[in-house]
């Protein structure tokens, strides 16, 4: 199995994982006399075998993520960390540009005028590269997930 498929599959497991929420949520309980649309034993049962699958695959998904080389320098989980760290610094800097926009609602000259503190369009530069730096990586990445064999 190439690691791409692998990561397909544990989006699948945590999407069935979140679905067997919902069911067991909708049949904790019912009204006295009435039966629950399933049963939750089955239901809980059914839990435990998708959460060890989930935890053995994303366990094999980490080991090959350690143990492949990205490049000359660095593996593939160093990457995936830069790759967080890049889309992490853009989102912060996209709320910062949400919150520095200084609307002018005032209807008198007593009211408090706001002003920015930052350079908004300096930091939308940035925004942009990032931007642009996190979808080159991520197509590297995802090029190499489809031809790295999970360990």
């Amino acid at each position: 199995m190439k690691l791409a498929e692998a990561l397909i599959l544990r989006a699948d497991y945590k999407k069935r994982i979140a679905q067997l929420n919902v069911r067991l949520q909708n049949s904790s309980k019912v009204q006295e006399g009435e039966e629950p649309p399933e049963n939750p034993q089955q239901l809980l049962k059914e839990l435990d075998t998708i959460m060890n699958e989930l935890t053995v695959l994303i366990q094999r998904i980490n080991r090959t993520n350690s143990l492949t080389n990205f490049d000359d320098k660095y593996s593939l989980a160093d990457i995936l960390a830069e790759r967080d760290k890049i889309w992490d610094k853009r989102q912060i800097l996209s709320q910062l540009i949400k919150s520095a926009v200084v609307k002018q609602d005032r209807y008198s000259r007593s009211e408090v005028k706001f002003f920015s503190t930052v350079d908004i369009g300096k930091i939308q530069k940035e925004v942009d590269r990032l931007s642009k730096v996190f979808r080159e990586l991520d197509t590297k990445i995802q090029s190499k997930n489809w031809t790295t064999e999970l360990k």
